[in-house]
């Protein structure tokens, strides 16, 4: 799979708008047939910064993300709202979903 974390640093007067303003966005990329997940929390040490966690199921899947319609109206549509270019990190991973924190094993 290929998984991402990106952070976006909102401005302050948009922060607590924020999920309603990538709504849109969020949604039509949770309906992709190759998403397996996209995931927003905002920081605990800073409400400015949202923190994107999102996967997909192979680069054919992420491919179609990067040139789907939804994601070209964010790229024209989610800049004025930010502070900076959202920092990322992407791998391509083994499997379709998480694994278990065994050091942290709930009985």
């Amino acid at each position: 799979m290929i998984f991402i974390t990106a952070k976006f640093k909102v401005k302050p007067e948009d922060a607590d708008d924020w999920p309603d303003i990538a709504r849109e966005f969020t949604s039509a990329t949770r309906a992709e047939p190759g998403c397996l997940w996209f995931d927003w929390s905002r920081s605990l040490d800073d409400s400015t910064e949202y923190v994107l966690v999102e996967a997909f199921r192979d680069g054919d899947a992420g491919g179609a993300h990067v040139n789907s319609d939804h994601f070209k109206a964010a790229q024209r549509d989610l800049p004025p709202y930010l502070v900076e270019t959202p920092r990322i990190v992407n791998f391509e991973v083994e499997g379709t979903d998480w694994s278990r924190l065994g050091e942290l094993a709930v009985d």
